[in-house]
């Protein structure tokens, strides 16, 4: 019996991202039409902004521990969370999530390792960027990590907030993550984290200067593996 994934939803455009991946990864790997079961909760994005805003992770914390035991009380077997930047709660959390948590970061690190990827760009909000959330998984890989510079970042998280997480996909944004990824690669970096579960939205590796390692997808996949269990591969 496959798995229930249950989705902890922040912005739109990246739970639908990382819903729709689902279903993809599914029927590449069951069949027609097939994939794992899968319910999503998403509180209002502005509520979890505001949080943001103030640096109030205990209380971005809370809003997901809601979806978790909404989650759970449906029947999902493990949690999933397609936004990046509210991993930062987890510390204030992770004690009292009721399934178990596959972590974003930890995902991409895997990817990382497996393909042998040393250097890595950061890329997403100015809330993660400034945060611990990719370096404190990637360091103990040994993989180094090189965040966008204050005026890269700013930008960043402009095009995010204010398009991305609205469904508009400029061609504008894409030369500007054009030109952040090839500084990052004269920084020496081998692959670019799209660390917001939007940039793939605009960004892939048919456009990108670097390797990227989209987390919205790799956690999709790696979900989905987790739902078909040990013996799938």
């Amino acid at each position: 019996m496959l798995g229930h994934i249950g989705i902890i939803a922040c912005s739109a455009e990246g739970a639908a991202l990382c819903y729709r991946a689902i279903v993809a990864e599914g029927e590449r790997r069951l069949g027609s039409h097939a994939h794992p079961e899968v319910t999503l909760h998403s509180h209002s994005f502005a509520e979890y902004a505001a949080r943001l805003d103030r640096g109030d992770l205990a209380g971005v914390g809370e809003l997901m521990i809601s979806s978790a035991e909404k989650l759970a009380a449906v029947g999902a077997e493990f949690l999933i969370c397609p936004d990046n930047t509210i991993h930062q709660a987890l510390p204030h959390i992770e004690a009292r999530l009721p399934r178990p948590f596959l972590h974003i970061a930890d995902v991409v690190a895997d990817e990382a390792v497996a393909r042998g990827f040393r250097r890595l760009g950061l890329t997403g909000t100015a809330w993660l960027v400034e945060s611990e959330v990719y370096p404190s998984r990637l360091a103990p890989r040994g993989i180094d990590c090189v965040r966008p510079t204050d005026a890269e970042r700013a930008e960043i998280h402009r095009v995010i907030m204010e398009e991305l997480v609205r469904g508009e996909f400029r061609p504008q944004a894409a030369a500007f993550f054009q030109r952040v990824f090839g500084r990052m690669k004269g920084e020496g970096c081998d692959a670019v984290i799209l660390g917001c579960t939007e940039i793939p939205l605009v960004m892939s590796d048919a456009n990108s200067p670097l390797p990227t390692l989209d987390s919205t997808r790799l956690l999709a996949r790696a979900a989905v593996r987790r739902a078909l269990g040990p013996d799938a591969g």
